[in-house]
């Protein structure tokens, strides 16, 4: 497939060099922030895109690259990202264009891709695990919820923003939506919930056992909600798209209990020929979506 590079803005900033569905050499990354994006959120856009050229520049380190892929979160068409909850000034912005300015100023001339980054997580996952010819849909858990879908179809795919309460009250979605997936799930939405609680102290708190240390029943009946509404929202895939293999990632995918998460489901999915669903668990990494990203940009 030639040699690409992949850059993948989640809550900070990863890239690397692919070849062969691979990263050769280390992930590099850049604005590393532990606060759910706040530095991300702060960066003016054509800062940002100086910051990926200079990236992509030091990770070509000279060489001549086929392709390079960059994903963002948000609905990217076109060359434009016409909507970025957790990135909100990417809200209208000619990304391709202004990507190619920036990559030209550091004298790399490429062909350039702009994608979503969980539909470059289901890319990188196509690539490094399922194939290239079997459908994948992951489910990535970080700032926001993103549903990523490979291979890419028309739509906009915002699994994230799935509506899966009708109480008014759920109103913790960054896009200002009510009963969002996003809302009940997304590291934002967890902190605004619970103002005196981290996302760990939450889930800790619900599985806390000893006379002395009882679980906190606020936080039960939170962890029950949260798989409820990821498995409301998968429900609703696999009644519009079929039963199969949903990955989960991201860096809230550590608290997720799948057996738990399956009986929610079992709940939901009542038809028998749509019954034949699985779940598989990805433990947070920024390869995948570097790999999805470069995988995209070099089959284009």
């Amino acid at each position: 497939m030639g040699r690409g590079i992949g850059l993948a803005v989640t809550e900070h900033v990863a890239g690397g060099v692919v070849e062969d569905c691979r990263v050769t050499g280390e992930i590099r990354r850049r604005i590393h922030d532990n606060e759910g994006g706040d530095a991300l959120r702060g960066t003016p856009a054509d800062e940002l895109m100086k910051l990926l050229a200079e990236e992509a520049a030091a990770l070509a380190a000279g060489s001549s690259v086929e392709a390079i892929g960059v994903a963002f979160p948000g609905i990217v068409r076109n060359g434009i990202i016409e909507e970025s909850p957790n990135l909100h000034q990417l809200k209208g912005y000619q990304v391709e264009n202004a990507m190619r300015d920036a990559l030209a100023a550091q004298g790399i001339s490429a062909k350039l891709t702009i994608s979503n980054d969980a539909d470059a997580v289901a890319t990188g996952l196509a690539a490094t695990q399922s194939g290239l010819d079997k459908l994948v849909r992951v489910w990535t858990l970080g700032a926001g919820i993103g549903f990523g879908h490979y291979p890419a179809a028309e739509g906009v795919w915002e699994g994230g923003h799935t509506v899966v309460s009708l109480d008014p009250n759920e109103n913790f979605c960054a896009c200002g939506g009510r009963g969002h997936l996003e809302g009940i799930m997304g590291q934002r939405a967890m902190r605004l919930r619970f103002l005196d609680r981290e996302p760990e102290e939450i889930f800790a708190a619900a599985k806390r056992t000893g006379p002395d240390s009882a679980p906190d029943p606020r936080c039960v009946e939170f962890v029950v909600l949260w798989h409820r509404a990821l498995a409301a929202a998968t429900a609703t895939s696999i009644h519009l798209e079929g039963p199969g293999k949903f990955y989960i990632t991201g860096m809230n995918s550590r608290f997720v209990n799948v057996p738990f998460l399956n009986r929610c489901v079992q709940e939901m999915v009542k038809l028998s020929p749509l019954q034949n669903y699985v779940f598989e668990v990805v433990l947070s990494n920024d390869e995948l979506g570097v790999v999805g990203a470069a995988v995209n940009a070099l089959r284009k």
